[in-house]
């Protein structure tokens, strides 16, 4: 797998001819070598060829639609994804980043907008592929970080065990798979229980802000952070009418709390 220490590697999916070379040229002035696809099963085939730090994908491909491109891809990859669509409505939103996307691009997009979330994007760690077959870590003490055995840090909470370290999820011993923002997202609030973060602090830690950064949040990112959350809640089989640990505060933002 690449690193972000090594050369900057970008896979762009489109079928626009016209879109797709703005995005290779969007994406080569940002330090990227960019390999285009402009159908699915391509786009797959470049993802595992190249392994890039980032790949954009649209959501209407002539082949297999962009939400089945991203889920075949995250059998394998933790690139960066981000859905590029002409679909505004909310629930494609929902089944973007429920297939896999870290973020959500409305077209007709602006350039150094786009330029911006992908730079946010590499700010945040990349998670690592579990090995498959691996066990769960071993429990640590309930609610504490941990260097456990073998040196992960982790958080416990009850049944739920974050391993910081390996980017693991595991509720009642069954192995929970997130994507790169649900993990943070849970880790953001896991860290910090019992104490409400507000959506905007949320946001920016999405982006890999620090929460006083001052820096403008907007709607569309508020309502990306509540799609998050729902696919989070339910990957956890959490229930937001009486959850087992996020808490929603009406009109500020999310607590984690602790089963008692």
């Amino acid at each position: 797998m690449a690193d972000q220490g090594a050369s900057r590697t970008a896979v762009v999916v489109e079928d626009d001819d016209d879109i797709r070379q703005l995005l290779v040229t969007v994406l080569r002035q940002a330090g990227f070598t960019v390999h285009a696809a402009a159908d699915g099963a391509t786009a797959v085939e470049a993802v595992r060829r190249h392994d890039p730090l980032v790949t954009t994908v649209d959501v209407n491909l002539p082949d297999i639609d962009g939400y089945e491109v991203v889920r075949r891809i995250r059998g394998f990859s933790d690139t960066y994804v981000v859905m590029l669509t002409a679909l505004p409505d909310e629930i494609d939103v929902l089944m973007g980043l429920d297939a896999g996307a870290d973020d959500y691009q409305v077209k007709p997009f602006r350039a150094r907008e786009l330029r911006a979330r992908i730079e946010a994007l590499l700010r945040r760690p990349r998670a690592r592929q579990a090995d498959a077959g691996s066990t769960p870590p071993p429990p640590s003490e309930p609610g504490v970080d941990t260097g456990a055995p073998d040196d992960h840090r982790r958080v416990e909470h009850g049944p739920l065990v974050v391993d910081l370290d390996a980017h693991a999820v595991t509720v009642d011993g069954t192995e929970v798979h997130l994507t790169r923002s649900e993990f943070d997202l849970l880790t953001t609030l896991a860290e910090r229980t019992g104490r409400v973060v507000p959506k905007d602090d949320l946001v920016r830690a999405l982006r890999g802000e620090e929460y006083d950064a001052g820096v403008f949040v907007s709607d569309a990112e508020r309502r990306s952070l509540e799609v998050h959350m729902v696919n989070l809640r339910r990957k956890l089989g959490d229930d937001g009418g009486s959850p087992r640990w996020i808490q929603t505060v009406r009109g500020v933002g999310y607590k984690f709390v602790a089963p008692a």
